[in-house]
């Protein structure tokens, strides 16, 4: 994670610009004053850098939760900014060099907007989570010229080294996201994925509900594939192994291959370290018979606040509340020049999203930054929860 240590943090004029570099203002979280929030715009991303202030020392480093799609230009805005206020830099792990070669136009790495708006449907989709080195998702790409590949990762390295290949490989069947591939796959339209890997998951043994193989995602797996597409886990763990058998055999209609030890045309670099621990690999592949419906969701997310009232708002820091399909957390509050911050979780319970909503009590105005939730049932219906909370 790219950061600054700073001997003493020093706040500008906002709005700013440098460049095509925008700060555009500065948020405090109200009970940890040593928490500060920049929002930031570099070319088409906006995402927010965290201050984190200590006695001797002060952190400048990147929000996770607003994770722009390129961190080219987190080392940007970090270097800037800290050029901007004069600040006085301890330690940086920021490279101040040019952007590497391969990643000059970098028309792969997509946001979740751009699927949002538009989903690409003139060619057959193959989606990989979690592709890691990237060496299976590559050869699929390079000798399936045909298939669009999708290959969904949270891992910036892992990222930026599939990036670079795709440029020296020169493919163009080939998309990269950074996001939830459980919350992706409700953007999917249905019937039009030909096969979905999820090669060597996290087991997640203490924390199940982490889990990429669910319920719910399998029941969207068969959704978006197609009559005949299939859904491939392949693990080491026997424990993910047996679960994940158990959850799809709960369905009441379901075919599976099961395999062993089975060779694959290329391997991972995690598998070949396996292999030599002489540990065993297990496969099961869902193959999907049925044709299902198209799926079509009404509703916005637009805020009606007929009168924001400060103090209930502030009253909801640390809630949770509950309605029939899923739950708000309201986990931090910020302050703010012209109004309030509030950092939220939403949504189902399985797959909750991660928001910021920003309150200005100025205008009466409400909108979620960096950009709105991913459009579906449990979010929608999170929305107007929301908004009817904040209407008291």
């Amino acid at each position: 994670m790219p950061h600054l240590h700073i001997e003493k943090f020093k706040e500008i004029e906002f709005p700013q610009s440098k460049g095509d570099i925008s700060f555009n203002f500065i948020c405090s979280n109200i009970n940890h004053k040593e928490e500060k929030l920049i929002s930031v715009t570099v070319e088409n991303d906006k995402f927010f850098l965290l201050v984190r202030e200590d006695e001797d020392k002060t952190l400048l480093k990147t929000d996770k939760l607003t994770r722009p799609a390129s961190i080219y230009n987190v080392h940007r805005a970090l270097i800037t900014y800290a050029s901007l206020a004069n600040l006085n830099v301890l330690l940086s792990n920021v490279p101040e060099g040019k952007k590497n070669i391969h990643l000059q136009e970098v028309n792969a790495l997509k946001k979740i907007e751009d699927f949002s708006k538009e989903f690409p449907t003139d060619k057959e989709v193959n989606i990989e989570v979690g592709f890691g080195s990237g060496r299976h998702l590559l050869h699929q790409a390079v000798n399936n010229p045909d298939i669009l590949f999708i290959g969904i990762e949270i891992h910036r390295p892992s990222i930026e080294q599939v990036l670079k290949q795709i440029t020296i490989q020169n493919l163009d069947n080939l998309l990269i996201l950074d996001y939830d591939a459980r919350l992706f796959l409700e953007l999917v339209p249905s019937n039009i994925v030909g096969r979905i890997f999820v090669h060597f998951p996290v087991p997640w043994d203490k924390k199940p509900h982490r889990r990429v193989i669910s319920t719910s995602f399998i029941e969207e797996s068969r959704r978006v594939l197609k009559v005949g597409g299939t859904l491939e886990l392949r693990t080491d763990s026997e424990n993910y192994y047996a679960y994940s058998y158990e959850t799809f055999i709960n369905f009441h209609k379901t075919v599976l291959h099961i395999n062993k030890n089975k060779d694959i045309a290329v391997s991972s670099k995690y598998e070949d370290r396996w292999k030599k621990m002489e540990k065993n690999i297990y496969d099961v592949t869902m193959i999907n018979e049925e044709v299902s419906d198209e799926v079509f969701l009404d509703g916005n997310f637009s805020f009606s606040i007929q009168d924001i009232k400060k103090e209930a708002i502030l009253s909801l820091h640390n809630q949770t509340k509950k309605f029939d399909t899923g739950f708000i957390h309201f986990e931090r509050i910020y302050f703010m020049k012209n109004g309030i911050m509030l950092r939220v979780s939403m949504g189902s319970f399985d797959r909750p999203e991660h928001l910021y909503v920003v309150i200005d009590t100025d205008n009466n105005f409400v909108y979620y930054y960096p950009s709105e939730p991913l459009k579906s049932k449990s979010n929608i219906k999170a929305h107007k929860f929301l908004e009817e909370l904040l209407n008291g």
